[in-house]
């Protein structure tokens, strides 16, 4: 399969390498440093699952340069995707597939809007990875787990040929007919630990169990379920209690790729995993107050490292 990972740091430059080690024709389009370090040295992946390396790597500037492709694989950040995309009408044909392992739960329409619904499929991603260097990704969590799925629910040829894709890789590879569900689950989990990490500063050891924090973590949990809920997605009974074992039996030295860009003085992913929640308490009529609390607190944080926020 001819596959395009677009923003090959640590989720794309993990699962590119992979899908690479593993026989797939993949073109990585990366940028600056990390591009000419990917050129000049190949890419180097250290895991916790096991390293590996592959030199020579096809990479490319820009999308325009990569292509026509079977699959490509949207691992940008959010706030980057639409400069991102420039360029994608040459790598796309009748067949090609537009998967987005982005946060958020809105990057399939977002990105449709602009390819053309009929290539998107839904996915979402766990994984704890990040570029250590120029050319380098570090991979730390246990789990590396991505579900797919059509927007409608169907259970479709193409479907099975990416997860058959991915299988050899080792990772965790599901298809659902239920993909809003799952991304409104991982919703729960990664816009409270990011929030509440960027908040912080802390690594996730350090603040899950402190009983206050702990609050602030389920009460913004709850509010992305009570979200899911009036727009008609029934996520789990006691989604809540069991997002809060997963972080509990998570490593204690995660810290979010949202945190870390915060740390790092980086514009982040403020509007896609905090800032859609209050938006859509207002449109829904849903109640948001630690979401908002968290959104607002992390503002002048965005602000001063250069982004921007989606309304005034």
């Amino acid at each position: 399969m001819k596959i395009i990972i677009l923003g090959s740091g640590g989720v794309g430059g993990y699962y590119g390498g992979l899908l690479a080690q593993h026989g797939q024709q993949v073109t990585f389009v990366a940028r600056g440093a990390h591009l000419e370090a990917m050129q000049r040295e190949g890419l180097q992946v250290h895991s916790v699952h096991g390293d590996l390396r592959l030199q020579p790597v096809r990479t490319v500037a820009s999308l325009a340069e990569a292509g026509a492709a079977d699959l490509v694989l949207v691992c940008t950040k959010t706030h980057t995707t639409d400069a991102a995309l420039q360029g994608i009408a040459a790598c796309l044909c009748a067949e090609t597939m537009v998967l987005s392992l982005q946060n958020g739960v809105d990057a399939a329409r977002r990105i449709g809007a602009q390819v053309g619904i009929q290539h998107m499929l839904g996915g979402a991603t766990w994984l704890s990875s990040a570029v250590e260097a120029p050319g380098v990704i570090r991979q730390v969590s246990q789990f590396r787990r991505v579900v797919i799925g059509e927007l409608d629910g169907r259970s479709t040829p193409r479907l099975q040929a990416v997860a058959e894709a991915f299988r050899p890789t080792g990772i965790t590879i599901e298809v659902t007919t239920e993909i809003a569900k799952v991304l409104w689950t991982k919703f729960v989990f990664i816009s409270a630990v990011s929030g509440v990490g960027a908040l912080t500063r802390l690594e996730l050891g350090e603040f899950r169990h402190v009983p206050e924090t702990r609050d602030l973590l389920a009460g913004l949990m709850g509010e992305v379920e009570a979200l899911a809920r009036a727009q008609d997605i029934i996520l789990d009974p006691g989604v809540v209690e069991q997002t809060l074992a997963f972080v509990d039996a998570s490593a204690g030295g995660i810290k979010p790729s949202m945190q870390r860009d915060v740390e790092a003085g980086r514009p982040f992913e403020l509007e896609a995993i905090l800032g859609v929640i209050g938006r859509l308490g207002r449109d829904y009529a849903v109640p948001t107050p630690f979401a908002e609390m968290v959104y607002a607190s992390l503002l002048p944080v965005l602000l001063k490292a250069g982004g921007a926020c989606a309304h005034p």
